[in-house]
C-alpha cells in the first residue's frame, strides 16, 4: 500500500495537471505494450502502434533499448518521468538530458538491483548515452503517441472538468475521494491499493500533483523517491471501444434542441439537474436525454454520491467543434 500524508497546508495544495505529460505516458504507453491487461480499451491503438514502429524501423529500438527501462514491475527509473513534462515533451526530454549523472547512476543501479537491467544501462551517466535515449523517446513518441495526442487531451480537459465541478460543490476532499476504485481517502491519508511496495510518504506542505493518465491502466503510479515532488499518476476512464455509423438510430436520435442544449452543458461538466435546467426540461426528461447521448458515445457519466455528472466524450467533443458549411 502508498499512502499520501496530508497537512492542512497540504489540502490547498492539490493540483491537476494542465496537459497530458508526455514522459509519463511514454513510459505507460510502453507498459501496454508489454501486457494484455486491458488491451480492449486500447485495442485500436496497440493495432496502430505496432504498425507505426513497424513502418519507422523502431521495433528493435524499442524491445531493445526501451523496454529494459521501462519495464512493467515495481521500479523504473524516476528521472525518466521529471515534472517538466507537463510542459510538453521538448521540456520533459531537456530534463532527462540534463539530469545529473550521479543521479543517474544511482537509478540505474536501484534498476538493476531491483529488477534486472541490461549492461548497456550503466552508461547512461554518460551525456551522449542519454543523448541516444532521448532521441529513441522522441521518435517512439511522434510514432505512437503524437497521432493521438488530440484525443488525450480532450479526455483530460473533460477530467479536468469533472475535478472542477467536484471542488466547486465538495472541495478538495470530494475531489481525493472520487479518484479511482483503488484510491480512498481516508483524511488525512490518501491510500493507494493495491500497490507494488508498501510506502509512506509524508507531503509536509509540498502539495500533490495528480497527473490524469490516458494509458495507465488500473494502477496509479508514483515516484518512487519520496524525496521529488509528490505526484501520483491515475488512469483516466475507459469505455469499451464501438463502432458508431451515421445512420445508427442513438445519432439519428440527437437531432432537435433539448439534446443540443446538453450536449453543450456537459462540455464544462454538468449534473442532470444543471442540464435540465440549461435545456428547459425537468430532470427526468433530461435523465433520458443523457441517456440517449450517452449510448451515442458523446457523453460520459460519472456517478458521485447521490449525483451524476456528464462530460464530453472526444466524440462529442468534436461533434460540437463542427462548424456549419458556408455554401457559395
Amino acid at each position: 500500500m502508498l499512502r499520501f500524508h496530508f497537512t492542512p497546508e497540504d489540502r490547498t495544495k492539490v493540483r491537476v495537471a494542465t496537459e497530458p505529460h508526455a514522459l509519463w505516458e511514454i513510459a505507460v504507453s510502453l507498459h501496454r505494450l508489454q501486457t494484455r491487461e486491458g488491451r480492449w480499451a486500447y485495442a485500436s491503438w496497440f493495432r496502430d502502434a505496432r504498425a507505426a514502429l513497424r513502418r519507422a524501423g523502431l521495433d528493435r529500438t524499442v524491445k531493445s533499448f526501451l523496454l529494459p527501462l521501462f519495464p512493467r514491475a515495481g521500479y523504473f527509473p524516476d528521472f525518466l518521468t521529471p515534472p517538466e513534462g507537463t510542459q510538453g515533451l521538448d521540456a520533459g526530454l531537456e530534463a532527462v538530458l540534463a539530469t545529473p549523472d550521479d543521479r543517474v547512476n544511482a537509478e540505474v543501479e536501484l534498476l538493476e538491483r531491483t529488477v534486472g537491467a541490461p549492461a548497456w544501462t550503466r552508461r547512461l551517466g554518460e551525456r551522449g548515452m542519454r543523448e541516444q535515449l532521448v532521441g529513441a523517446l522522441r521518435a517512439y513518441h511522434g510514432a505512437v503517441i503524437a497521432p493521438h495526442e488530440e484525443h488525450i487531451q480532450r479526455r483530460l480537459h473533460a477530467e479536468r472538468a469533472r475535478h472542477a465541478h467536484t471542488l466547486f460543490h465538495t472541495g478538495t476532499e470530494g475531489l481525493l475521494a472520487e479518484l479511482g476504485p483503488t484510491i480512498r481517502w481516508r483524511s488525512p491519508v490518501l491510500e493507494i491499493a493495491p500497490y507494488p511496495d508498501h510506502r509512506d510518504v509524508p507531503l509536509a506542505g509540498r502539495g500533490l500533483l495528480l497527473i490524469p493518465s490516458h494509458f495507465c491502466w488500473h494502477a496509479p503510479i508514483a515516484l518512487a523517491d519520496p524525496g521529488l515532488p509528490p505526484v501520483l499518476l491515475y488512469p483516466l476512464h475507459h469505455q469499451p471501444a464501438t463502432t458508431r455509423h451515421a445512420g445508427s438510430p442513438p445519432l439519428n436520435a440527437l437531432l432537435g434542441p433539448t439534446r443540443a442544449a446538453i450536449l453543450r452543458a456537459s462540455a464544462t461538466g454538468s449534473t442532470t439537474t444543471e442540464a435540465a435546467r440549461r435545456a428547459g426540461v425537468t430532470p427526468t426528461t433530461a435523465s433520458h436525454h443523457t441517456a440517449v447521448l450517452r449510448d451515442a458515445g458523446l457523453i460520459a457519466s460519472h456517478r458521485h454520491a447521490n449525483t451524476v455528472l456528464h462530460t464530453l466524450t472526444p466524440l462529442g467533443a468534436a461533434l460540437l467543434e463542427q462548424k456549419p458549411r458556408q455554401d457559395g
